[in-house]
């Protein structure tokens, strides 16, 4: 909800020295987070041994559906064997299994071509892009700057309506989360950035953006530099090599 994420080496740390158990959502970074979309752990270049329980979903990056639990073979056996989810559940149809394996094909590059590293890098360069370009407007969002998961923070309850009605009669369909989901006065909007958005889309996306900003005064940031940024340095929003 936040569009954070967690600071994994202090984690393992204290796992490390009170001998306790990892278990990591990765639902929202596999696919998307990482030099090459390998989730958090390749994002900080931690070991995976060091998360004994890595869960994840097949309903985002690899769009499928269904979802994963991974760990050691005793840990995975006994989840089989007890979880009721797993028990009760039916097998995932091949359809969905042959779309999951080709999409981890591409995103690890054994399909035989780069494009999947390709868009993993295109989508970090898209979500700095729509961060950097949302803070200069005066916008308040959350979570960390490598994270396509990008809250815009609307604070009033009675904004959230209004907001996502002027959008979508704009041509542009929003996410808009209030209490009890969130905290009473942090309403928000809630984008996830894609690889395939271009810059013309992202552009067009922020011009309205900025126009409701003006209209419903949701820029409450101490920082604003500009109303309406017209010049970026592309090389400013590449990743470093």
């Amino acid at each position: 909800m936040e569009g954070s994420i967690v600071n994994l080496p202090q984690i393992v740390a204290l796992k490390k020295k009170y001998k306790a158990y990892l278990y990591m959502d990765e639902a929202h970074s596999i696919g998307s987070v990482g030099p090459t979309g390998r989730g958090v752990v390749e994002f900080f270049g931690m070991d995976p041994q060091d998360v004994d329980v890595l869960m994840g979903t097949f309903t985002k990056s690899f769009g499928a559906s269904g979802g994963y639990i991974a760990g050691k073979k005793d840990l995975v056996d006994y989840l089989r064997v007890h979880s009721h989810s797993a028990v009760y559940a039916t097998s995932m149809s091949p359809p969905i299994a042959e779309q999951i394996i080709r999409s981890m094909k591409f995103i690890m590059g054994l399909d035989g071509t780069t494009q999947g590293l390709k868009r993993v890098r295109q989508l970090a360069k898209n979500t700095r892009y729509f961060r950097q370009r949302l803070q200069k407007m005066g916008f308040i969002i959350y979570g960390n700057e490598e994270s396509p998961v990008v809250p815009l923070l609307l604070y009033m309850p009675g904004k959230v309506a209004a907001f996502a009605r002027h959008l979508l009669n704009r041509k542009i369909g929003v996410v808009v989360v209030g209490f009890p989901a969130t905290p009473l006065a942090e309403a928000r909007a809630r984008f996830c950035v894609s690889a395939t958005h271009t810059r013309e889309m992202l552009d067009r996306v922020l011009e309205v953006l900025d126009e409701m900003g003006d209209l419903l005064q949701l820029k409450y940031s101490r920082n604003r530099k500009s109303a309406h940024p017209e010049l970026y340095d592309e090389s400013s929003f590449e990743l470093d090599d």
